[in-house]
């Protein structure tokens, strides 16, 4: 039964709270595109994509028209290339780039992801090739994104994959140097990366997954942060334990929206339904931030003492609310704190309140990890692959899914703003401390050893 209540709710949480789905996300195996061929192997792929996504955009514009939800991106990821492109070579791996970016622009996708290697163990010769080619990869495409798994609670932390992700990292930002080194924005390097995330710029089809498959980004700050501050009005002695049932019940609301439109869409275009990602992800609009839930918490100053102990619990009610809405929850789901992206984190970097010693403690709670982190441009290589390391051992030897999305800001210094446009937002560039300190460790080289826990016994 409907009752008026739910629907009067979900008409708020659209119209005054900027509820919305963030992402519909198409999983598209390429696996039987292969080809000794360039050529071939980049029509195949074009025409696989077609096959599976052309209807992805009616489909969606319908939905939003049917119930009025916003559906803000329309993606596609795809089975990661290291795999697809193997023995293609530099200019192979930049051909099928292009192929991508140029069919994600045809069919009207926002992103496509899926320009990924996974070497958490050790980096094969076409995985090498694929991370060396991201300056030109990322500077000549537009939609293109990638990603890199360099760790897993099972296998420790390919440190000589990391040290030559930062040093790409460095060429990609110089790159893209006229664009504030956004490039460095369509890139994430994970520990342990589910293979059904449909956010970006970590989204990739995984080996285990189906040929075609929908997976559905919701996303609502807003909804969490006013459901906080009604729930305040009402009961102004509310204890945490309060708090963390008022977001259960609003996570509930959002999977249960989320899951709906997922499944109509993936029948509508012929895929099978994947999972709700139930991942809090800002936007740079005020009142949409995952800051401002915190604040309504009662931490006045993002990054004052108690913000990991909030974002705890934010996090844990999300997908407890999650799962019991769905028994699809999956992707990352929690709470995201992208920098640039939520106008509520950036604020408290710009004061000061929030720095990125506070911040790496606040990931060992949240869904992913340093994201969307602008830095100095002259920031060193090995300090780069230092910071990345150190989110990767969050996550492996706390088994959660961490990964690092930073910005070396080419002639940049502390405290300059910056600015990229649309979902990816602004934010200034922050300090990193004690930069060169850590070359003698990191130079060295090898794999971080898995933790004891996550051996079998």
């Amino acid at each position: 039964m409907v009752r008026t209540e739910d629907i009067l709710s979900t008409i708020r949480m659209i119209h005054e709270e900027n509820f919305d789905v963030r992402t519909v996300t198409v999983g598209i195996s390429l696996l039987g595109c292969s080809s000794d061929d360039t050529d071939v192997l980049c029509k195949r792929i074009r025409s696989r994509l077609i096959e599976r996504a052309s209807k992805l955009h009616s489909a969606c514009e319908a939905l939003e028209v049917k119930y009025g939800v916003p559906i803000v991106h329309r993606r596609i990821a795809v089975t990661p290339i290291s795999v697809v492109a193997s023995g293609h070579g530099h200019s192979g791996f930049i051909k099928v780039a292009h192929t991508l970016d140029a069919v994600a622009c045809e069919l009207g996708v926002d992103l496509i992801g899926g320009y990924t290697a996974l070497v958490h163990k050790g980096m094969t010769e076409d995985d090498e090739i694929l991370i060396r080619s991201l300056p030109d990869a990322l500077s000549t495409t537009e939609r293109l994104c990638a990603s890199v798994n360099a760790a897993s609670t099972s296998t420790g932390i390919n440190i000589d994959a990391v040290l030559l992700i930062s040093e790409m990292l460095i060429q990609v930002a110089r790159r893209t140097a006229h664009l504030n080194g956004f490039g460095c924005a369509k890139f994430v390097v994970f520990a342990n990366a589910p293979e059904d995330n449909p956010f970006m710029a970590g989204a990739f089809n995984g080996i285990g997954e189906a040929d075609c498959v929908v997976n559905v980004g919701v996303s609502g700050p807003g909804v969490v942060k006013g459901a906080i501050e009604r729930a305040k009005e009402m009961k102004p002695k509310l204890t945490l334990n309060d708090i963390a049932e008022v977001i259960k019940t609003t996570a509930f609301r959002l999977t249960r929206i989320g899951e709906l439109i997922g499944r109509e869409i993936a029948q509508s275009i012929g895929a099978k339904f994947g999972i709700v990602d139930l991942s809090l992800a800002p936007t740079p609009k005020i009142g949409d931030s995952v800051g401002e839930i915190l604040q309504a918490m009662g931490i006045n100053h993002v990054g004052a003492p108690g913000s990991t102990a909030a974002l705890a619990l934010l996090t844990d009610a999300v997908k407890k609310g999650g799962v019991f809405a769905s028994s699809a929850v999956g992707g990352l789901s929690g709470a995201f704190i992208p920098i640039a992206e939520d106008s509520g984190l950036s604020h408290a970097v710009e004061m000061g309140y929030l720095t990125i010693e506070k911040l790496e403690a606040m990931t060992s709670v949240c869904s992913v990890g340093l994201d969307m982190i602008a830095i100095p441009g002259d920031v060193d290589a090995d300090t780069i692959a230092s910071l990345i390391a150190d989110e990767l051992a969050i996550g492996v030897f706390n088994h959660k899914t961490t990964a690092v999305r930073i910005i070396p800001v080419p002639g940049k210094r502390p405290g300059d703003k910056v600015k990229f446009g649309g979902l990816f937002g602004e934010t200034v560039v922050m300090e990193i401390r004690n930069a060169g300190c850590s070359s003698d460790f990191i130079r060295m080289g090898g794999r971080i050893p898995a933790p004891l826990t996550s051996l079998r016994n």
